[in-house]
């Protein structure tokens, strides 16, 4: 059983919140930025250290339920309509992993306004104090237009906080903003490059001692998060990481290792979350601006879990699963020397998990496909040859065992599609 594993749990969270704002230019630190301004003015309205950790990480992971580009740049506007399907679908993903359930509520009302009183609940249920904060916060901070002098914008951005006082926002967090507004270092620590820096000094960092059950627990939620967002890819992660596992028993790996195996199968494409929507479900050939982006999935998982220390084998088996023996994979172009068992382990998972996925330009490939691509990779020295052959001989044990796996995922998926067409029917 894979030993306790201390994490802070603010990495856990900058780990997510940068992945999640991997996707476009438009919003990178948007969620970090809401993350300050909220406990800001949560500290400003006399809350609680841990009310203001608790609203630290909403802000963190707020917009978790986008999933399209245009979903993610349409928040940006002030005036929203029809935001509350994305704040649910964030709730849903949150609420069962019980180091965010608390906050799970937050992320789920962060959009209901005020309405002078009447947003206190909605449908029936009581709106956090917390969740009107991450409102206001939010709301600031897509006015901020980083390409201009910030002190030059403070004007119109607090006129427009204080109009919508009573409306939008409880008046009593516009006039905690408006106290927070008046110092400068506010405006300057929205805008700077290195903001992540500035919370990890600023804020209290929780420290989490992971079970093994936990810490599977975290890597499935990230693979939701990631897989989740197209029924092309809604049980890619599962599948790898069954197949990662299986293969690791069978290379005689201890059971803890086997273990890792397992997590860094869910883990192994967290980058694919700067991939948007549009282009997984794509049907016709990439161009090649979007080959670039697709291609930079793995760079973006090594560099978003390389800050825990504690996960670093999972980090590496896990992220170099596009890695090549002879040099000709991406992005580090690691050669076999390079490149531990686990990580040749896990390229192979990749190709016969990928393979035998339908995808929106082709069907699941047979039997006799995959073990012909597996022996050519094997043979021309891309891929582990042991660890092919291993996969070859017993493919029908590794297929039944991935097939058991994907298909419960795939039921989670269904659940989570049909909750998100009833939402966007509502809205």
């Amino acid at each position: 059983m894979l030993k306790e594993v201390r994490v802070q749990l603010f990495d856990m969270i900058m780990c997510l919140s940068n992945a999640l704002d991997l996707v476009n230019k438009d919003v990178v630190d948007h969620h970090k930025r809401v993350a300050y301004i909220a406990t800001s003015i949560a500290a400003e309205a006399g809350l609680s250290k841990d009310d203001q950790n608790d609203i630290f990480m909403a802000g963190a992971m707020h917009d978790i339920g986008a999933i399209t580009l245009a979903e993610k740049l349409k928040l940006k506007h002030y005036n929203l309509e029809f935001a509350q399907s994305h704040a649910e679908l964030g709730y849903i993903l949150l609420k069962d992993f019980k180091p965010f359930s608390k906050i799970a509520s937050v992320i789920r009302y962060h959009h209901i306004p005020w309405d002078n009183g009447k947003g206190k609940d909605h449908k029936g249920e009581k709106v956090p104090l917390a969740a009107h904060i991450l409102h206001i916060a939010d709301r600031i901070e897509v006015q901020i237009d980083r390409s201009k002098d910030v002190l030059g914008q403070v004007g119109r951005i607090t006129d427009q906080i204080r109009k919508d006082s009573g409306g939008k926002f409880i008046p009593q967090l516009v006039d905690a903003f408006l106290r927070v507004s008046g110092r400068e270092y506010f405006w300057f620590d929205c805008t700077i490059p290195h903001l992540a820096s500035v919370l990890s000094r600023s804020y209290k960092v929780v420290t989490m001692e992971l079970d093994h059950k936990q810490l599977l627990n975290m890597a499935r939620l990230f693979s939701q998060i990631v897989d989740f967002r197209s029924r092309f890819t809604a049980t890619h992660s599962s599948g790898v990481a069954t197949n990662a596992e299986s293969l690791a028993r069978l290379s005689s790996f201890s059971s803890d290792d086997c273990e890792k195996m397992l997590i860094a199968g869910y883990l192994h494409d967290l980058g694919k979350l700067a991939v948007p929507a549009e282009i997984l479900d794509k049907k016709g050939p990439l161009t090649m601006d979007e080959l670039h982006i697709v291609r930079a999935h793995t760079y973006h998982t090594y560099r978003i879990l390389e800050n825990i220390d504690h996960l670093y084998d999972i980090n590496v088996w896990g992220a170099f699963h596009h890695e090549r023996l002879d040099g000709s994979g991406y992005p580090f172009h690691q050669t076999g020397e390079d490149m531990p068992l686990g990580a040749r382990i896990m390229a192979v998972a990749d190709v016969l998990t990928a393979t035998t996925e339908d995808r929106p330009y082709r069907a699941g490939m047979k039997k006799e496909q995959v073990v012909g691509i597996l022996k050519q990779m094997g043979t021309k020295g891309l891929l582990d040859n042991n660890i092919s052959l291993l996969a070859i001989d017993n493919y029908d044990e590794l297929n039944e065992a991935r097939m058991v796996s994907q298909s419960s995922t795939s039921r989670e998926f269904e659940g989570f599609w049909h909750k998100l067409t009833e939402i966007m029917m509502e809205d």
